[in-house]
């Protein structure tokens, strides 16, 4: 694998000169608050615990359930992280997912955001899998593998979502850029405000080698845990809040959160040339007829 150079970015966006725009990474930025003020969970009790200041958050999965947890508010536009350390060992089935959806459920007409951790068998690399969806249409997945053990410490995971871009960020690092460049298939969640979420759950029909490798649940429970949790977007109000208006009065609505800096694009294309394990746009047996947004952004994908 090629060596990465620039992978130590900056707080996220943007380079010295516009860091008084990162309100976001402040200290005062990161929720204060216990995980019931800011959540509400589903899962059994027995599959939930918090540290004693309510600050790191464990889900658990095992043969009987699964948990998960959404946030008691919904936004449209802002920056939305979360520190996540993942199951280790055998995890092969497993899925621990962190996403942004406008329903409380997989309905037909949402808009998400989705980073889905795919379990492995122990020693293999974990694989990061995003997707976008509109109106309950997504296929837009992309999977990378990742430069570090998302098992041994926290690393911090997040949205930048405006009416520009979106983007999908590790460590202050842009994996993926989803770009609103008008599309006549009209292919950007941009309209609904969105809860966040996080869940762990079984899925070995599908998360590993395909469905290969089933859950070995002699190694459950499999715990997730979660900390540092930072939301600076905009609140939604009925009817339709002021702040979703392209003002630019906030930093992650202006020019600077619209595009990569010199940084990010070095380390986005360091990611691009190195990580990229599936790509949508690169699938021609899948799509008989590329999605517009990839011809759009790769030309190149929809030569014939």
């Amino acid at each position: 694998m090629e060596k990465r150079a620039h992978l130590s970015l900056p707080l996220l966006v943007f380079t010295a000169n516009v860091l008084a725009l990162l309100g976001p990474f402040s200290e005062a930025a990161v929720s204060k608050g216990s995980f019931d003020d800011n959540f509400s969970k589903t899962c059994p009790a027995t599959n939930f615990k918090t540290s004693a200041d309510g600050q790191i958050w464990y889900l658990s999965l095992d043969k009987q359930a699964g948990c998960g947890f959404m946030t008691k508010q919904r936004y449209r536009f802002g920056w939305f992280s979360m520190k996540l350390k993942l199951v280790g060992g055998d995890s092969a089935g497993v899925v621990t997912a962190y996403y942004m959806c406008t329903e409380n459920a997989a309905g037909p007409e949402r808009d998400e955001l989705d980073f889905e951790f795919l379990g492995n068998r122990t020693g293999q690399p974990y694989i990061i899998q995003t997707n976008v969806y509109k109106n309950g249409t997504g296929n837009r997945e992309m999977r990378h593998s990742l430069w570090f053990d998302p098992t041994e410490d926290y690393h911090d995971y997040g949205f930048l979502w405006n009416n520009e871009q979106i983007l999908f960020v590790v460590d202050q690092v842009p994996i993926r850029v989803y770009k609103n460049t008008n599309y006549t298939n009209n292919f950007f969640p941009n309209q609904k405000p969105m809860y966040l979420f996080s869940s762990i759950w079984n899925a070995d029909d599908w998360a590993t080698r395909g469905g290969l490798e089933k859950t070995n649940w002699t190694k459950a429970p499999f715990v997730s845990s979660y900390t540092g949790f930072v939301a600076d977007g905009c609140q939604w109000e009925d009817p339709y809040p002021a702040c979703v208006s392209t003002t630019t009065e906030h930093w992650w609505d202006q020019y600077n959160a619209w595009h990569l800096s010199e940084t990010q694009n070095m380390d986005y294309a360091w990611v691009q040339r190195n990580l990229v394990v599936y790509d949508y746009c690169q699938d021609k047996k899948r799509f008989a007829t590329m999605p517009e947004e990839c011809c759009l952004n790769e030309p190149s994908t929809c030569v014939t």
